[in-house]
């Protein structure tokens, strides 16, 4: 589970003005360390089919927000995706 202060700095580093803590681009940034700490999970437990699932699902999720944010402006959308360290 990701820690309260992970998500604030991780709202803080990408929220377009003050009080946006729901945009897209949070959104995203919030699903990439969730799912980097679902992988160090499986990593070590191999047969968490239910985390394996919960990964999948969250990646489906990333990706259409990513579609989206890629469909609306593309500029944001690669610099977005080289912040997070995410391939395209």
């Amino acid at each position: 589970m990701i820690s309260t202060e992970k998500k604030q700095k991780i709202t803080g580093d990408l929220q377009a003005h003050k009080t946006d803590t729901g945009s897209s681009a949070v959104q995203v940034g919030i699903m990439t360390e969730r799912i980097k700490e679902l992988t160090e999970h499986l990593k070590v437990n191999k047969k968490d089919f239910a985390a394996r699932r919960g990964l999948l699902v969250l990646v489906g999720k990333r990706r259409r927000l990513l579609k989206y944010i890629a469909d609306q402006d593309g500029q944001a959308y690669l610099d977005l995706i080289k912040k997070l360290g995410i391939r395209r």
